[in-house]
């Protein structure tokens, strides 16, 4: 971390907030655990996304462990603006990670919306939509911990399956000072269920900040009907951008010159070969057909990768 961090110092760091001013729809890379790392920002940042989320990060372990902070957060001064998401459940220690973070990035985000059962298990992510006044509280202590106003911090929710009690969090959340939110429009349980983007609009006809919609995005041209339906002021993709890391740009499907970035940006940073293979993967499960897929996804090295891409496509 602290080679490429160091660099960043001397790097402007931005006011993600300038970006929900400028009247353009937000177009925003989510939090994906193993996936949104430094290397597939750069990317997305080539491909017309205006901001972008690391993995969530486990804040207790960030703070306790300089190993964890090694592996866990790496940027340079092109990765910006950038929001580092955190799980957390104790106020301090969001403020503590976030002065950590504070100097290298443009902001935090508390993940109150991540279902696994080892996240609620631990009192961290989907759970906390249940607990307003701490969520209040955690915000509230970084507003007033972190001493530079243009650094942001938002929360990412789910919704309940009672509207009223997610509009009271989302306001009792904007009360102590949170940024923007971002409304992944399930509940908790739902998982492939279709999202409810009328929820994520009634949230933000009730709420005076930036609203963000989340939620099966595959296309600029789903983000574009998504934001006719919800008036929201961005819009959120994970497995969207995975699939087409050029989608925020117009392409239907992931370009031939997309996947040369990516094998050039992975290969400048050291990307470990399971992700760069993974990312491959993702990205050309479009234009590939069964038989290529067979052979292409049980490729076990960089080489052997190169030699693939050279050979069919002349990447």
């Amino acid at each position: 971390m602290t080679g490429d961090i160091r660099e960043s110092k001397e790097c402007q760091l931005k006011d993600p907030m300038d970006l929900f001013h400028s009247g353009q729809v937000v177009k925003i890379c989510a939090p994906m655990v193993r996936y949104s790392k430094l290397a597939f920002r750069t990317l997305v940042r080539k491909y017309s996304c205006d901001l972008c989320y690391t993995p969530m990060i486990v804040a207790a372990d960030f703070v306790r462990s300089a190993k964890a902070r090694d592996s866990e957060f790496t940027t340079n001064k092109g990765d910006h603006p950038l929001i580092v998401q955190f799980a957390a459940k104790e106020a301090q220690v969001l403020c503590d990670a976030a002065r950590i973070v504070c100097p290298f990035a443009d902001g935090i985000d508390l993940n109150c919306g991540c279902p696994q059962r080892w996240a609620v298990s631990e009192g961290y992510g989907a759970c906390l939509i249940n607990k307003p006044e701490l969520v209040k509280d955690m915000v509230r202590h970084v507003r007033s911990q972190i001493d530079n106003p243009k650094f942001s911090v938002s929360i990412k929710i789910r919704i309940h399956e009672d509207l009223k009690r997610t509009v009271d969090l989302c306001q009792k959340a904007e009360a102590a000072g949170v940024s923007w939110i971002t409304v992944h429009g399930r509940s908790i349980e739902e998982r492939h269920q279709p999202v409810h983007y009328d929820a994520i609009k009634i949230i933000k006809q009730s709420m005076s900040i930036p609203i963000v919609a989340n939620g099966d995005i595959k296309t600029l041209k789903d983000a574009e009907n998504v934001h006719h339906l919800t008036e929201a002021d961005g819009i959120m993709v994970a497995r969207g951008l995975l699939a087409n890391p050029a989608m925020f740009a117009g392409y239907e499907e992931t370009p031939f010159q997309c996947i040369q970035d990516w094998v050039d940006i992975a290969l400048e940073h050291g990307t470990p070969f399971t992700c760069f293979h993974h990312h491959l993967m993702y990205m050309m499960e479009r234009i590939t057909s069964k038989q290529e897929k067979k052979v292409f996804n049980v490729l076990s090295s960089t080489s052997a990768v190169l030699d693939y891409l050279n050979d069919h496509y002349g990447v």
